[in-house]
């Protein structure tokens, strides 16, 4: 189990420095979390404080169901706990939770009708994936407002969260990276796409299933570009 921690720590430190290598945090702000296989009342959680371009795997916490820290220097963001933990306590297969604040996806989040169009053909891998939480209720300090987002999420992939940001799940660190990525990458095309002024060409309901189920069948494919990204973020993040 120490291998699998530790290797874990490793994987959520370099996916928290390729978000930062890609502009999609905010600050010293938000959280990626990890639910370890085997232990279910235990995962792992980045820092509150520490740069996502600095964090190293020395720097994750490992916390408990209640938000103790049983194996780091901090203890855990209440934010970032009740959010993680509830959604992880709620959904076991959103073993990885990633919450950022990443600009196109939040700027859609604040609009009156946040919908991410089948527009362009990185957002038809999100058709019947997203969900939308239109309440928003301040900061998540309490177990029931983090219910209440698990909720929202139900069994989708990704939670737009309104005047607030955006929540993306998945069952490994490389998959819910590279979602996160291309999440962030469609919000961008739809935001420079209203900007013109002109109407939107919006794929039809029956191309839009039929490209995601080849989407679904690709395999393994976000290992690449996780492994990719590791050659440019260097190695100290493994410490």
């Amino acid at each position: 189990m120490e291998a699998i921690i530790a290797q874990a720590k490793q994987d959520l430190a370099a996916a928290l420095r390729m978000a930062a290598w890609y502009g999609l945090n905010e600050g010293i702000c938000n959280h990626f979390s990890y639910a370890l296989p085997g232990m279910e009342d235990r995962f792992l959680l980045n820092p509150h404080g520490v740069h996502w371009s600095q964090i190293k795997a020395s720097d994750i916490l490992l916390i408990d169901a209640d938000g103790r820290t049983i194996e780091g220097k901090t203890e855990a963001e209440l934010t970032a706990f009740i959010i993680h933990g509830r959604i992880h306590a709620n959904n076991p297969k959103a073993r990885c939770v990633m919450h950022t604040h990443m600009p196109y996806a939040t700027a859609l989040a604040n609009l009156e009708d946040p919908t991410l169009l089948p527009l362009s053909q990185q957002s038809l891998r999100f058709w019947g994936e997203v969900a939308y939480d239109m309440d928003y209720n301040g900061l998540a300090e309490d177990r029931e407002e983090g219910d209440r987002i698990a909720r929202a999420l139900g069994n989708k992939r990704v939670l737009f969260m309104a005047n607030h940001g955006v929540t993306v799940v998945g069952e490994t660190i490389p998959e819910t990276f590279d979602s996160l990525y291309y999440l962030e990458q469609s919000a961008r095309l739809q935001v420079l796409a209203y900007s013109t002024g002109r109407p939107l060409k919006v794929v039809g309901d029956n191309m839009a299933g039929k490209t995601k189920a080849e989407y679904d069948r690709g395999g393994a494919y976000y290992l690449a570009h996780f492994e990719g990204m590791k050659k440019l973020i260097g190695d100290d993040y493994r410490d």
